[in-house]
């Protein structure tokens, strides 16, 4: 039986058309069925009760830890940011999964080039950074990931991956499938890019590496065909 997959997506009621532009690029490239489920705050608002703290930029930036929760705690699942933007076939991403590990994700080891983010938010530096933008979630080694935790714990516990026993849980994965635009020189075989200090949608950011794919994708979401 063909395997589906998981995939859960950020949303923020900022940059609504990322959300969309990031499902069309993953569904026209996807050689297999994939079910994507945006994480939106109006619609987990009896699960998600944490009040917004000042220093996230984004409104699912401590609900993306439901993802093992939403998902049931079976199987694994992949959590992207919207910011993204698909180029290659996501079964080759989902291919990587690893038994062995509770997580994979890109172990980016850089400093943000860059002070202020979209909308003048504050680039916050901390050690992991960017590495929960992207997450293969072994669901059923992350039943510590409740509710109650999400809820409570501190940002750097969530985002450090505090919640599990070790660092040697966290499988590694190519810097090609979470290539930071901006923070990295453009290559052309990135095969997932995330516009982490702010997507073309934002007019600042509309001449950045892969904008003109970003733009290209969204005319081809909008696409209709008329009656002739």
């Amino acid at each position: 039986m063909t395997d589906i997959v998981n995939i859960y997506v950020g949303f923020d009621s900022k940059e609504v058309v990322a959300h969309h532009v990031l499902s069309q690029s993953i569904l026209e490239k996807s050689s297999v069925p994939v079910r994507i489920t945006p994480i939106y705050l109006h619609n987990i608002a009896s699960i998600f009760t944490r009040e917004r703290n000042a220093l996230q930029s984004t409104e699912f930036s401590f609900s993306r830890f439901l993802t093992p929760y939403l998902s049931r705690y079976e199987g694994w699942s992949l959590f992207m940011d919207c910011d993204m933007l698909a180029r290659a076939d996501i079964a080759e991403l989902w291919a990587l999964r690893d038994e062995r590990y509770s997580v994979m994700c890109v172990k980016h080891d850089y400093q943000p080039k860059v002070e202020t983010k979209f909308l003048g938010q504050v680039q916050t530096k901390y050690e992991k950074k960017n590495w929960s933008s992207l997450i293969l979630f072994n669901n059923a080694k992350c039943r510590a990931l409740t509710p109650d935790y999400v809820n409570t714990a501190t940002g750097l516990q969530l985002h450090q991956f505090k919640w599990l026993d070790g660092d040697d849980l966290i499988g590694e994965l190519p810097i090609i499938w979470n290539y930071l635009v901006n923070e990295y020189d453009k290559r052309d075989d990135a095969k997932i890019v995330h516009f982490t200090d702010g997507g073309p949608y934002f007019d600042e950011y509309r001449n950045d590496d892969y904008a003109e794919e970003w733009f290209a994708t969204r005319e081809r979401m909008l696409h209709v065909q008329q009656r002739g």
